[in-house]
């Protein structure tokens, strides 16, 4: 079938239940996804309207927010769109439907909020306007706050630059049975490509309102992510490609101030225009608030940060440079000491701090990158004492990292299990508040997943490093993938899957290692 055909058959209203099956669900996606972004010289009624797909996210016990685009160049200004939410896969039970508005000042983004859900169900939506219906995707409410969960499946991933790979894994996440996605950032690159990239970005270097959302939409057309997208809600968490590479807070590698604030202002806001936020959380200028709580019946409470927006500028850059970051000596940079730096922001990190259960058995916190200790040299050498490290992530900012985990272990928070992206590698570790002492106890666990895509560093260098950092339990920086969870009241289990070739969008998959954590007992351990 062609790409206009498939599009066609996308586009169709679908009233056979048995069809629209989770398989079913993957199935349409990924035929979707030939259809291209921009159709030229066409009849307005055969433009693929709802070409980007639709997602779910933000799962609340009562509601979610469902979102879609509206594309083509030749909207109007002002458009209605329906969308409907029903409780089975025929939508032969409607629970709620509704019209929105797709203002172009906006993208034609949509972001309905049905409410007065049940909770700890599961929902099939849909949206249509100009004639034209899109595809089917799958969602649910969280449970509600003060029942029982026996078991909750959920997944990290992170890191999917579009030059770099194909989106095999996005395909077999589809397929999992997932309560939940957790992104935690670098959903677009704002690089432009090299000529040898497997696959190339649209465009040079991104700066842009307009370049940002035409990025976004660019990747939003893969139908392995389209997929993904419609099997089930997600939570996000940002990192700095969404904006500039290591940029923070009002600094970025060329521009500080005002000047980087604007192109913040039209990243964020292109940002909240293609993914499932409420519209509570719409960006005033260069301002989005994404950190926040949810908990998942009595067993979880997942606390979604923000490492980007508030931060303290990284310090001891090199000649010539604004901002960013770098890889040092740690006795070259006595500020890293500075006990007043922040990566969090004052405001997030009482927040955080404030904001522990102490009820559930379980603390999950999603954020972006490798809060673990992790130094390239050897801290204990004379050559360099205290290690060599990166400072853009945790370890630039380390007192900061002994104050969270401080509070963890003086208040003895139950179950905190960090969650992280960025550095495209499996790292699996024991949190510590003193990482140089073997005999820290460990208060906490890690796990930071791999990238879908992007490519990591050398594994010979990470293997070089690990004798250093004996608190990490797992290090591999040559595999792709995302790591799923299934977490009961008593033991969180973890897969971390790897594809075979991430080159290859029909690539198989792996789990390469299993790993297990007590709720009793912090700490990963092979499974």
């Amino acid at each position: 079938m062609d790409a206009r055909g498939a599009c066609r058959g996308y586009l169709q209203p679908m009233n056979n239940p048995s069809a629209l099956s989770r398989r079913r669900l993957l199935q349409l996606a990924l035929a979707a996804g030939a259809a291209p972004a921009f159709v030229r010289h066409a009849r307005a009624a055969d433009v693929p309207r709802f070409s980007l797909g639709v997602a779910s996210g933000h799962p609340r016990p009562d509601r979610v927010v469902l979102w879609t685009r509206l594309m083509g160049g030749d909207l109007p200004r002002l458009v209605e769109v329906r969308w409907e939410i029903a409780r089975d896969e025929g939508f032969t039970d409607i629970a709620a439907r509704g019209v929105e508005t797709a203002d172009e000042a906006w993208a034609h983004s949509v972001h309905a909020e049905p409410a007065g859900l049940a909770p700890g169900r599961w929902y099939w939506y849909r949206f249509s306007a100009l004639g034209q219906q899109s595809m089917v995707g799958r969602t649910r409410t969280a449970p509600a706050p003060d029942v029982e969960v026996a078991s909750f499946d959920f997944a990290i991933a992170s890191c999917q630059r579009w030059d770099h790979g194909h989106y095999a894994a996005w395909r077999h996440m589809a397929a999992e049975n997932l309560d939940l996605v957790i992104f935690l950032g670098d959903y677009i690159y704002e690089y432009a490509s090299d000529a040898n990239r497997i696959r190339r970005h649209e465009g040079g270097d991104v700066r842009s309102l307009t370049e940002y959302r035409d990025r976004h939409a660019q990747y939003k057309t893969d139908p392995a992510l389209q997929a993904a997208h419609a099997a089930a809600p997600w939570l996000y968490v940002w990192d700095d490609h969404e904006v500039e590479n290591d940029y923070a807070n009002d600094r970025g590698q060329k521009l500080i101030g005002p000047r980087f604030l604007s192109q913040r202002a039209d990243a964020y806001r292109a940002y909240w225009e293609h993914h499932p936020f409420p519209k509570a959380a719409r960006p005033h200028q260069a301002d989005m608030r994404i950190y926040g709580r949810y908990d998942w019946g009595r067993l979880a409470r997942i606390h979604s940060l923000d490492d980007r927006q508030y931060r303290d500028h990284q310090v001891c850059l090199p000649a010539g440079r604004v901002g960013g970051s770098t890889t040092l000596s740690v006795r070259d940079c006595p500020a890293l000491a500075d006990e007043r730096r922040t990566l969090l922001g004052a405001t997030q990190e009482r927040w955080l701090g404030e904001g522990w259960d102490l009820g559930r058995p379980w603390n999950l916190v999603a954020q972006q990158t490798l809060m673990a200790r992790f130094t390239w040299r050897d801290p204990t050498s004379p050559e360099t004492p205290g290690g060599v490290v990166w400072t853009d992530g945790w370890e630039g900012y380390a007192p900061a990292r002994r104050r969270l985990l401080d509070v963890v272990a003086r208040r003895r928070v139950p179950g905190v299990v960090v969650l992280g992206g960025d550095v495209h590698a499996n790292y699996v570790a024991d949190l510590k508040l003193d990482f140089d002492d073997p005999g820290s106890p460990v208060i906490a666990s890690e796990f930071c997943g791999t990238s879908i895509s992007s490519e990591g560093a050398n594994q010979a260098r990470v293997d070089a490093a690990r004798p250093f950092n004996s608190h990490v339990k797992y290090g591999r920086s040559d595999q792709r993938g995302y790591v799923r969870f299934t977490l009961h009241a008593r033991q969180l289990r973890a897969q971390l899957r790897s594809v075979d070739d991430v080159r290859d969008p029909a690539s198989g998959i792996r789990t390469v290692a299993r790993f297990a954590v007590e709720q009793s007992r912090p700490g990963p351990v092979p499974d």
